[in-house]
């Protein structure tokens, strides 16, 4: 957030705040770890507000509920920011002193009434309302979002809004107070804060600041291109013109877990040359030339991870790793020796004493440090720093450190598969606790909470529709269909759908989904599909819509 590429608090905040607002996060289910710390907070006196399409688990532990329609985020965010404006609650020291642009915001948020949130988002006025006092009265916020909101084409404008409501109240930069963008996967913070972005060295330093990218062609030995990379929608859009015709893929599974499957699996197969390395023969491993055995990061190798707090942990190995398989750092050290580029063999404390070399925010964090105290949070600039329990304490300072946190007026755009006669009904997707993305490490495992993947739909639309729980239905939309059984879930509204991604080998969600994507981020946007239902009377073939999922 405002030039940091991490969320501003700590876990111990939600547990000492008196506000909390999940937006678009059902944590119950998706962060059950940070959810326990939230539970503290709410056993403290917290509030909390949750602004869902569905009345999700997490929604059930809220003092109110927002069940806003599907990609109505910004032009609530908007109506609260007017509301704030319009009661008083603006913190205007905090603005006038930490940031630039409230004039146009202002004016922007103006058409955003009360009453046109209720017809844009369905959420009542009063509670739009509820939420806008509480928020701006509130002596610390927490700020809590993730994919939910990210993966839409506006992603990063669904961001910003939240933002926008943290600058405008002064809810950032303070212990308590911040934005809390949980991350939707192990370690994916580890991987930005390592320079996985197509346009970032480690520690989010730019590609295109000649300094720092001197800085690193020094110490690599070879030179760094300045201009960005492509990020993966591109460079799926690059498989499709031809300009791509090769790939190597680190533990991701992207036949299964990109939108529009059915096209993104084309492309896949339809490249000269596809390396995955991985634990498992996933979709996309059946789909290589080769595949190079990982051992398990978490189990068998040495390194660190990084949780959505910033915090910095090492790992050591538990296990040996099977025969014929390595750590990934091995595989790559290896794969270089063999292209002409020998590294070595770097043991992973050497290999992240050049990243501390290298990335200010990391220099602090050595080996002995994280083993002591169980890990740090960055930025840790030096050996006696303690790392920030929080991030932007600047903005408060008198004077100001740093450049001031912009406004980002943005809009209201409805999403891009509109709903129509033909395809009236929205599909949303999610997780649920027992299960992970496309059930790879989690799908030969049993668990008494799974159970068999279904089209959920509100009692009300199952009664409309006449359909009884069970019933199989082929769902199709604009790209692909799928056929499955019937659920009722009450959480849902009527004109609502919701399906999971964790079985799709038994039924492939995201042969739905719209791949259109942000292009500020690159996301795609999972979580808006418009579809249809076509009942089915034949009996469901085995192993579609029954039993345990199997595991691939």
């Amino acid at each position: 957030m405002f030039g940091a590429g991490g969320g501003t608090s700590s876990y111990r905040e939600v547990e000492e705040t008196d506000l909390v607002i999940l937006w678009g996060s059902n944590a119950r289910e998706a962060h059950p770890i940070f959810f326990h710390h939230l539970l503290r907070g709410l056993r403290r006196g917290a509030r909390l507000y949750v602004v869902d399409p569905r009345r999700t688990s997490s929604a059930r532990f809220a003092d109110v509920w927002l069940g806003l329609d599907v990609g109505s985020d910004i032009a609530l965010a908007n109506a609260i920011g007017r509301e704030i404006i319009h009661a008083g609650l603006v913190n205007h020291d905090f603005v006038g002193r930490a940031t630039t642009g409230f004039e146009e915001y202002a004016e922007s948020v103006e058409p955003y009434s009360l009453e046109e949130a209720e017809r844009l988002t369905g959420v009542p006025a009063d509670a739009v309302a509820a939420l806008a006092h509480d928020y701006g009265r509130a002596g610390r916020a927490q700020l809590c979002w993730t994919l939910g909101i990210t993966e839409h084409h506006n992603a990063t404008d669904n961001v910003l809004a939240m933002c926008n409501l943290a600058l405008l109240t002064g809810h950032v930069g303070r212990f308590g107070s911040g934005l809390v963008p949980l991350r939707g996967q192990n370690n994916v913070q580890g991987g930005g804060d390592m320079g996985a972005l197509p346009n970032k060295l480690p520690g989010f330093q730019d590609v295109s600041d000649d300094e720092v990218r001197r800085r690193f062609e020094v110490r690599w030995g070879t030179s760094v291109p300045a201009r960005p990379g492509r990020h993966l929608s591109q460079m799926f859009e690059a498989m499709a013109t031809g300009e791509l015709r090769a790939l190597y893929v680190l533990g991701e599974n992207p036949a299964q877990s990109e939108a529009d499957s059915g096209h993104a699996t084309g492309l896949l197969g339809g490249l000269d040359h596809l390396v995955v390395q991985d634990l498992f023969l996933t979709r996309t491993a059946e789909l290589a030339s080769v595949v190079l055995p990982a051992s398990v990061s978490a189990f068998e190798s040495e390194g660190t991870v990084t949780s959505s707090e910033r915090r910095v942990q090492l790992l050591r190995p538990a296990l040996r790793p099977p025969e014929g398989a390595r750590a990934d750092m091995e595989i790559l050290a290896e794969l270089a020796r063999r292209l002409g580029r020998g590294w070595g063999s770097p043991r992973a404390e050497e290999v992240w004493d050049e990243l501390r070399s290298l990335s200010p925010m990391h220099a602090g964090m050595s080996y002995r440090r994280l083993e002591a105290t169980g890990g740090l949070q960055w930025p840790c600039y030096d050996e006696d720093h303690p790392g920030e329990l929080f991030l932007h304490a600047r903005l408060w300072a008198e004077p100001r450190l740093g450049p001031p946190a912009p406004f980002s007026p943005v809009a209201h755009e409805p999403p891009l598969d509109e709903l129509c006669e033909e395809y009236p009904i929205r599909l949303t997707t999610g997780r649920r606790l027992d299960s992970f993305n496309t059930g790879v490490q989690t799908g030969r495992y049993r668990s008494p909470l799974r159970r068999p993947e279904a089209l959920e739909l509100a009692p009300e639309e199952l009664e409309r529709l006449g359909l009884a729980v069970g019933d199989r239905v082929r769902v199709s939309s604009r790209r692909g269909s799928v056929v499955l059984p019937v659920s009722s879930d009450p959480s849902l509204r009527p004109g609502l759908a919701f399906m999971t991604v964790h079985f799709p080998d038994e039924v492939d969600t995201n042969a739905l989904t719209l791949d259109a994507w942000d292009p500020k981020s690159g996301t795609a946007e999972f979580k808006a599909t418009a579809i249809r239902l076509d009942p089915l009377e034949e009996p469901a073939p085995a192993g579609v819509g029954g039993g345990t999922a199997r595991w691939t």
